[in-house]
């Protein structure tokens, strides 16, 4: 999860202004660029989810250490190859061009790190755990929710010290020298075909009398695309993603606008980080006592009031608010993305359905950038955006309630 960094958001928020005056881009071609990649490798991982159900979380997570390391190496060069192209050209051959080079990148590095890495990390760990799913997802999230948080500040470190395309460079060295070797020696599909079984074994009589927990039908994509639930949990997961990545996409002119620094509004990151461990770890308790659906609803709560902070941020309030909001809708996003599909549609047939919930997360991740890059162009503010990111986890709120286990009804 950490290596799929180079793909996410945090991890291209600090290159953002530096590729807008490299390329001689605008603020909206390059949220358009990004618009145009993430919504062209969403659309690929339906294929990649099917993929995974042939050949497996080990081959998958190697095969897309080995691409992100690839990509990264290309990134570093768009520049230079840019400036080869278009010698001589007018400008908008040369806006023309970057905006091609730099869109085929994101495309390419969205697919790799941001896609199949992120879903062959979730699916191996949904595969080899049960009642213990959401524990080993809280023990991970601590280093994934800091990593994350801490990704912008140190990347732009790592700037400082190599140049932009030193930074890539580097990362896909690391990709590809330590991530890919690792994949390979300790990542494997289930527990059966190591002759072991999931949880190794245990079992806890309070948490068999939740009937969440028990599978009684393995569900195929096509079944699972026909419940209430998928289409509940999946667009929730979407405004996390959209939102998530367009404030983070545009972190430094938000700050602007609200009169931050770049250092002082990428601090706020930090604390952001621990509140999303603190909910991660006690959903990952709390989630086998419990329906999901109560878990959502709090995470779309949280999706509300991070985005009236977000729009408040000038005031103390608004700041605890933004802190808070999407602490707690990131920690119970990191959790439930992990348990929901496993529970609710069983394990035979996971990478399918995990693959469109992440084509329709990264197709949303690569909306919000474009779409607040949009409203700042037009109306000269993050507002009318920043209204929008409120009212629709409030309505997916309401909707939670409907987000039933269909393997209940199974049972019946």
């Amino acid at each position: 999860m950490l290596f799929s960094i180079p793909g996410q958001t945090m991890g291209f928020s600090v290159f953002t202004e530096i590729l807008m005056e490299d390329l001689g881009l605008s603020r909206v071609a390059l949220s358009a660029a990004y618009f145009v990649g993430t919504v062209c490798s969403g659309l690929t991982l339906p294929l990649m989810g099917r993929l995974y159900d042939r050949w497996g979380g080990r081959k998958m997570a190697v095969l897309a250490t080995i691409a992100t390391a690839l990509v990264l190496f290309y990134l570093a060069s768009v520049g230079r190859i840019q400036d080869a192209v278009t010698a001589g050209a007018g400008s908008a051959v040369v806006v023309g061009v970057g905006f091609v080079l730099i869109g085929l990148g994101f495309y390419l590095i969205r697919l790799s790190a941001q896609g199949v890495l992120t879903m062959s990390c979730r699916n191996v760990v949904g595969k080899w755990f049960d009642r213990k799913r959401g524990l080993a997802l809280s023990l991970s999230g601590i280093i994934v929710s800091f990593a994350f948080s801490a990704a912008p500040r140190c990347l732009d470190l790592l700037i400082e010290r190599f140049s932009y395309e030193g930074a890539w460079i580097v990362l896909g060295l690391l990709t590809v020298g330590f991530m890919m070797p690792l994949a390979w020696l300790v990542f494997r599909d289930s527990p059966e075909e190591c002759d072991m079984v999931m949880d190794g074994g245990t079992s806890d009589e309070v948490e068999e009398k939740n009937p969440d927990m028990i599978i009684h039908h393995q569900y195929t994509r096509h079944e699972a695309l026909r419940t209430f639930s998928f289409w509940a949990y999946s667009l929730s997961f979407s405004f996390y993603a959209f939102f998530s990545t367009a404030f983070t996409f545009h972190i430094v002119s938000i700050g602007n606008e609200f009169g931050f620094a770049k250092d002082d509004i990428i601090a706020l990151f930090i604390p952001m980080a621990a509140v999303s461990v603190s909910v991660s770890l006690f959903c990952g308790w709390i989630n086998s006592k419990t329906r999901l659906k109560y878990i959502l609803f709090a995470m779309n709560l949280g999706g509300v009031a991070g985005a009236l902070g977000l729009l408040n941020l000038d005031t103390p309030a608004g700041k605890i608010a933004y802190v808070v909001g999407n602490g707690l809708c990131g920690g119970a996003f990191l959790c439930l993305l992990g348990l929901v599909w496993p529970r609710f549609y069983g394990r035979e047939w996971l990478g399918s359905i995990n693959g469109v919930n992440m084509s329709l997360i990264v197709v949303a991740s690569g909306i919000g950038p474009l779409l607040f890059g949009l409203a700042k162009q037009y109306s000269g503010s993050y507002f009318p955006a920043l209204v929008f990111s409120v009212a629709l986890p409030a309505i997916l709120a309401i909707a939670s309630f409907g987000a039933d286990n269909p393997q209940r009804k199974e049972s019946v």
